[in-house]
C-alpha cells in the first residue's frame, strides 16, 4: 500500500528538526534565500548603483585572466576557468551581476517581503550599473595590455556572428540557467572553498564554452569596440535585445520556477505570515 501525502508530511516531521514538511536543508535554505533577497531590493539608489558598477568591474577583472589565459595557452576551456576568478570576486566583494538575480530576489517577492518594482528597480539599475563598470574597465585593459585586442576582437566576433538562430538562442537560455544554478549552489553553503570550485566551473562553462551571457559578453564587445573593431554599439544593442531575455528565461523558467514548485509550502506560509502581520501593524495603528 503506497503511503499518502498526508503520511509522508506526518513522518518528514517526525524525522527533522522542523515542524516544516520539507527536509530541514531546505527550509533553512529558504528562510536564507528570503531573508537575502528583501535586503538586496531594499537597498537605497546609491548602494545598488554602486555594487552593480562594482560588478560590472569585478567581472572586467575575470575578462583580464581570460585574455592572460587564452593569448598564453589558446585554450577557451582554461581562459573560461580563469575567468571564475571573476565570478568568485563578485560574491567575496559582494557586488551585484543581473543573471545572478534571477533566484535570490525572486523568492523575497513571492514572499510578499519585497514588491515587483522594486525587483523591477533592482534588475534594470543592476544591469546599466554592470555595462557601464564593463566599459570602464574594459577601456583601461585595451589601453594597458594592448597585446590583447586580437583575442578581444575574436572573441567578441564570435558572440555576435550569425544573429539570433536556434544554436545561439540555446546558448543564451543556457548562460542564464546555468549562472542561476551557480547562484543556487551557492546558496546551500557558505564555505568559501565551495564557492571558489562553484566560480571556476561556471566560468569554465559560460565563458569557456562560448555561451551567451548579455552582461559578460557585453564587457568582452566592449573591449573589442575600443580596441577598433568593426563594431557599433547599434549591432550590440540590437545583439542584447534578444540575448538578455533569453538569459532571463533560462535562469527563471529553467532553475527558479522549479525550485519555487518544490517550496511552495514555504512560500504559502511566509505569505500568510506576512498578511498577518500587516494587518496586526493595521489594527495597530
Amino acid at each position: 500500500m503506497e503511503p499518502d501525502s498526508e503520511n509522508l508530511e506526518e513522518k518528514r516531521r517526525e524525522l527533522g528538526r522542523t515542524d516544516e514538511p520539507l527536509e530541514d536543508e531546505l527550509v533553512e535554505e529558504f528562510e536564507n534565500t528570503v531573508t537575502e533577497g528583501a535586503e538586496r531590493l531594499s537597498r537605497t539608489w546609491r548602494a545598488l548603483t554602486i555594487t552593480g558598477l562594482f560588478g560590472g568591474i569585478d567581472v572586467g577583472v575575470g575578462i583580464l585572466a581570460f585574455l592572460a589565459v587564452k593569448e598564453a595557452t589558446g585554450s577557451d576551456l582554461l581562459a573560461g576557468a580563469a575567468f571564475g576568478f571573476g565570478l568568485l570576486a563578485l560574491q567575496l566583494a559582494h557586488s551585484e551581476l543581473f543573471t545572478e538575480n534571477f533566484l535570490v530576489p525572486i523568492y523575497a517577492v513571492v514572499s510578499r517581503h519585497s514588491t515587483w518594482l522594486q525587483l523591477a528597480r533592482f534588475w534594470v539599475v543592476t544591469l546599466l550599473a554592470n555595462l557601464l563598470g564593463g566599459w570602464l574597465f574594459t577601456w583601461f585593459v585595451v589601453a594597458g595590455f594592448p597585446q590583447f585586442n586580437d583575442v578581444l576582437e575574436e572573441s567578441a566576433t564570435k558572440y555576435m556572428e550569425g544573429g539570433l538562430t536556434v544554436e545561439s538562442a540555446v546558448l543564451a537560455l543556457l548562460a542564464g540557467s546555468t549562472i542561476t544554478l551557480g547562484t543556487r549552489m551557492s546558496q546551500g553553503s557558505s564555505n568559501e572553498v565551495v564557492h571558489a570550485v562553484i566560480a571556476v566551473f561556471d566560468g569554465l562553462l559560460v565563458v569557456g564554452l562560448g555561451m551567451l551571457h548579455g552582461a559578460l559578453n557585453s564587457a568582452i564587445i566592449f573591449g573589442a569596440m575600443h580596441a577598433g573593431a568593426a563594431i557599433s554599439y547599434t549591432d550590440w544593442l540590437v545583439w542584447m535585445l534578444w540575448v538578455i531575455p533569453l538569459n532571463m528565461a533560462g535562469g527563471l523558467v529553467v532553475i527558479t520556477l522549479p525550485r519555487l514548485v518544490r517550496t511552495l509550502e514555504l512560500i504559502r506560509k511566509e505569505r500568510a505570515e506576512q498578511q498577518r502581520r500587516h494587518a496586526d501593524d493595521g489594527r495597530a495603528i
